[in-house]
């Protein structure tokens, strides 16, 4: 071989030596998290985002267990992760909750021994400054909470597989006082609440074999709410855990209740379009559920108006009948008359009022109990609207868009459910009537005069009112908080229940009302029953 041949082969070698050893310098740390599911994936791609926003060259790793789909697999490759799918470990325990029955799996991060040093983060977690620092840490640190207990969602390991292999054979043995591996780890470091705590300026030497991590590094939202602020300077921290159970930050409702979930919010809507359909932490199957789910009610809406009113009064929907109702709503608002059925509160002297209506008698009475179902209907109409609107909302599309929906469902199934309540009302005192055998003398309106349309008494004015009113006071009892600018948990759970109580309030009010007006125009109009609809 000629010399300069030999030395560009000797230089090129140099090269490969060079890069494989910072290759591997680069891969001898990493950054882990677990995944048993597919519900925490949009956790998992926040919390790299949050990692790579910070410039760390760490390996970011994730070991997968079978629950997660092979769609989430690739997404999260995509993203950047390492996906190392492993087994799970069973829990020994037989008192625990049903969610930690794999979470001893989490102990498989001692045994990475292909690393140096890794640091572990849960998947609801979100890093908003760089802890490459953390690198430098002990053998093992974590970081302690409620003065003696170690928190195990962020936690610095050094592998090893003899260390690994003492904790299997301690799993059996040792108490843990969560029923998972967090009750464990505080078992097997019993003296960890002694350790110093972890200063990266101000390495100690010797090294110890644990330390404590400071809150900047695991910053418990849980704790935040308590005060409505961070216990720590808010400048300096590091890692922000969202603990509250079931109130994850990828949850649109979790945004409404807890100010943190903001930034974590804020880090979902920059993440990259790594597979189609996916900027933004989307998903696409749930962004097609989402479009269906905003059509869909209206289609309801407007399929059982029409079946209500426009098959028989197509003239509602006339300008002129329009500003029929607008005159008759400002005539009735500076009359001092009022309407009969709604003269008085309380069933008993409604029903009295509106029997004196029928113009013939006293036999059709409504039963003393009347009020009481019309209210329970309304409650019971208004709880399944609510628990059904919450059960197909996916849960994590952005929170306007879930709030956007669940108002709608929401609405809509009560005005349909209720609505029909209130048309078997209106029949019912069709059929009640006709048995009375009453006339017919008193079925016009008579509120507007000669002049009014006996169209417009099919759609009650003063029942618009209700159905409004009762859409305006939940509207407001649910964004009180927020216009007002409201950010502490507690101040805005109890200004909801105040607007609860109000809107409970005004539904029995209303409820009643509408099941009286109801009864009485299926009176009025009995002999018109079969070619006329009521308008709920």
């Amino acid at each position: 071989m000629r010399p300069p041949a030999l030395l560009a082969a000797l230089v090129a070698a140099a090269l490969l030596v060079l890069l494989a050893a910072g290759a591997g310098a680069a891969t001898e740390e990493a950054y882990v998290t677990l995944l048993y599911g597919d519900e925490f994936v949009l956790g998992v791609r926040v919390l790299g985002k949050s990692l790579r926003d910070t410039g760390t060259r760490r390996d970011m790793v994730v070991l997968v267990s079978d629950g997660v789909s092979e769609y989430s697999r690739k997404l999260l490759q995509a993203d950047g992760w390492i996906v190392n799918r492993i087994t799970l470990l069973a829990n020994p325990n037989q008192v625990r909750p049903k969610r930690f029955w794999g979470v001893y799996t989490k102990l498989k991060i001692f045994n990475m021994t292909d690393y140096k040093k890794v640091v572990y983060l849960d998947a609801d977690t979100i890093v908003v400054k760089s802890i490459d620092d953390l690198f430098k840490c002990g053998q093992f640190c974590g970081n302690l909470k409620h003065s003696e207990r170690m928190n195990s969602g962020v936690m610095v390991v050094e592998p090893s597989e003899t260390l690994f292999n003492d904790m299997i054979n301690k799993v059996g043995s040792l108490p843990s006082y969560t029923g998972g591996d967090q009750g464990f780890l505080n078992s097997y470091y019993s003296d960890f609440p002694n350790s110093r705590v972890y200063e990266p300026d101000s390495p100690l030497t010797p090294e110890p074999k644990t330390q404590r991590l400071s809150t900047l590094y695991n910053a418990d939202v849980g704790l935040y709410m308590l005060a409505n602020k961070w216990m720590v300077d808010e400048k300096e921290l590091r890692v922000i855990h969202y603990t509250l159970g079931p109130l994850k930050p990828w949850d649109w409702f979790t945004a409404w209740l807890v100010k943190p979930v903001e930034i974590w919010q804020d880090i979902r809507q920059t993440l990259e379009e790594s597979l189609p359909g996916t900027g933004g932490g989307k998903n696409p199957h749930d962004q097609l559920v989402v479009k269906i789910l905003f059509i869909l009610p209206f289609c309801l809406l407007l399929f059982g108006y029409y079946q209500s009113c426009f098959q028989t009064n197509k003239e509602l929907i006339s300008l002129r009948s329009i500003c029929a109702f607008a005159r008759r709503a400002r005539h009735k608002y500076k009359s001092e008359e009022s309407l009969p059925s709604y003269s008085v509160v309380g069933s008993a002297s409604a029903f009295s009022i509106s029997n004196q209506r029928l113009s013939n008698g006293t036999h059709s009475k409504l039963p003393p109990y009347f009020g009481a179902i019309a209210v329970l209907v309304c409650f019971v109409s208004a709880s399944f609207s609510l628990a059904l609107a919450f059960a197909i909302i996916p849960r994590q599309v952005m929170p306007w868009t879930g709030l956007l929906l669940m108002f709608e469902w929401t609405f809509v199934s009560f005005f349909l459910l209720f609505g029909s309540y209130l048309r078997f009302v209106y029949r019912w005192g069709s059929i009640s009537a006709n048995h009375a055998g009453f006339s017919n003398s008193d079925s016009s309106e008579n509120h507007m005069g000669s002049g009014h349309q006996r169209s417009m008494s099919d759609c009650d004015m003063d029942a618009t009112f209700y159905w409004i009113g009762m859409a305006i006071i939940a509207t407001v009892a649910v964004l009180s908080p927020t216009i007002l600018g409201i950010t502490a948990l507690f101040t805005k759970l109890g200004l909801m229940v105040a607007g609860g109580v109000v809107l409970a309030s005004f539904m029995t009010y209303a409820a009643e009302h509408l099941a009286i007006s109801a009864f009485n125009k299926g009176q009025k109009d009995r002999n018109g029953s079969r070619t006329r609809s009521f308008c709920f």
